[in-house]
């Protein structure tokens, strides 16, 4: 299910390698014949009921990270008031960008000057990596951080800049990144899906489902959504009478039908993944309900994370029920931050005073009890944390004298933790005003191939065959950001 690249010598692809051998047609026959061998790994057929495909399996070489948490700041914080420091701001406050500085205007918003930082940063942990007051909590865990100031994206508009932070292209249909990561390496728990989303309650991102889905791939690899309150998975458990054995019974009934259905008519993709689907809910009956149950937490714990708390219960519940899942065996989870559109996410065209300081202290203390949880159980090594939204915000005003800003594709910050990242290290720098990444610029497609060294996968050699090609993640793109790997 992996690029073929390492069975070949010189480091060939499969078709570079039988075009040299045979060459045009006598080439794919040559290919066919090898594939009958199996000398050459057949992808499964998107139709194809594989009940063994979220099985785990080796990546292209040992990673450091096993699982991944990704923490979705949905509607973008603004660096230059969090995590990158830009103190010039103060002496050119009220003044215009430079006018070499060219952008796009997302949605033809007004204009207004540079203006400083709305809360002052200051140094933490031993590194004296400079963190702003929105996150005093995280600020603690600065040694455990590298916060990568040089990212830049393809979009300015939400919907396609998220749908590319997630899947590497700014249009729908593509396989997200933790679809992926699944895809890759299967997942450890059986009874549990490889990969899971938990949105906020107050609403979706603007792009919707194409942020977890599996694109091209088989469903089975995409996202399942949890409730971010109350119960989070709902009508786990059937009817009384369905329980045990009569309920294998119709299960099995099903396959079989299924898979008739499916040998006379190829190819259907939903069908296989209604069927997978049906399979996993039975096995999740036995362990899921006690993954998601914080009642088995210590209230030290809970009270850690801001449960039971306002405003931190929802983002913290969410956290811990993160932290159960990885530690159960489940690949890859994202949080997300912000749920709708403008103010209830970090969309602060406004007030970045009013709306970044409710998001954070939304998500500052349970961040921070997350990273402290999976250090104090030994899972941060083995964990990798990536914080960041979908862009970031201009440093100027969005109008004069006013207090928010727009949209900024051309350089913003994220951060990543554990799974073999180093700490306390700022990466890239974006230029004196925080405007547009100037050095070891990072895009969106470097980020991704780097989550996929940790894991062990090779962003080039993870390929899925598709539209009479090889497809990836990063597509042609991406280069693997080494100086923030231990």
């Amino acid at each position: 299910m992996m690029s073929e690249k390492r069975l070949f010598p010189c480091g060939q692809s499969r078709r570079e390698f039988l075009w040299e051998m045979g060459g045009g047609f006598a080439g794919t026959a040559l290919a066919s014949l090898l594939a009958l061998d199996g000398f050459v790994p057949r992808p499964a057929a998107a139709g194809e009921i594989d009940k063994n495909s979220l099985a785990p399996r080796p990546g292209h070489f040992p990673g450091t990270a096993r699982n991944v948490i990704f923490l979705m700041m949905n509607g973008g914080p603004s660096q230059v008031d969090t995590f990158d420091p830009k103190p010039i701001l103060e002496k050119y406050a009220g003044q215009p960008l430079p006018t070499d500085k060219k952008f796009i205007n997302s949605g033809g918003r007004k204009v207004g000057y540079l203006t400083p930082a709305f809360r002052k940063f200051r140094p933490g942990g031993q590194s004296g990596l400079l963190i702003s007051d929105y996150f005093p909590r995280v600020r603690d865990h600065a040694d455990k951080l590298a916060v990568i100031r040089s990212c830049h994206t393809d979009s300015h508009a939400h919907g396609s800049a998220l749908v590319a932070m997630n899947t590497g292209k700014t249009f729908i249909g593509r396989p997200s990144l933790g679809s992926w990561a699944v895809y890759g390496l299967g997942n450890e728990n059986q009874n549990m899906p490889g990969y899971v989303v938990i949105l906020d309650k107050r609403g979706g991102p603007i792009s919707g489902q194409p942020n977890w889905t599996s694109g091209f791939m088989p469903a089975g690899f995409q996202g399942t959504l949890f409730r971010p309150t109350g119960n989070p998975i709902l009508d786990l458990r059937g009817p009384d009478y369905l329980n045990g054995k009569p309920q294998r019974e119709q299960l099995d009934l099903l396959a079989r039908l299924n898979h008739e259905h499916l040998d006379s008519r190829p190819g259907g993709h939903e069908l296989a993944a209604r069927a997978a689907s049906y399979e996993l809910a039975y096995r999740m009956q036995a362990e899921a309900p006690e993954a998601v149950d914080l009642a088995q937490e210590n209230e030290n714990t809970k009270r850690m994370y801001g449960v039971g708390q306002q405003p931190t219960d929802e983002f913290g519940r969410n956290c811990l029920v993160a932290r159960r899942l990885v530690e159960r065996g489940v690949r890859f989870v994202q949080l997300y931050s912000g749920g709708g559109h403008l103010d209830d996410t970090w969309d602060a065209h406004t007030d970045i005073e009013a709306n970044h300081s409710r998001h954070a202290a939304e998500v500052d203390q349970p961040i921070a009890a997350l990273l402290t949880d999976l250090q104090q159980r030994g899972l941060l090594e083995t964990t990798l944390v990536v914080w960041g939204g979908e862009f970031g915000r201009m440093p100027f005003s969005e109008g004069p004298g006013e207090k928010g800003r727009n949209h900024n594709p051309y350089g913003f910050s994220m951060w990543m933790a554990g799974g073999g990242v180093k700490g306390g290290v700022a990466y890239g720098e974006t230029d004196d005003f925080g405007f547009e990444a100037v050095l070891n610029k990072v895009h969106l497609h470097d980020i991704h191939a780097t989550i996929l060294h940790l894991l062990g996968l090779n962003h080039e050699m993870l390929t899925y065959f598709h539209e009479g090609r090889d497809q990836r993640l990063t597509d042609v793109a991406g280069q693997v950001v080494h100086d923030i790997i231990a």
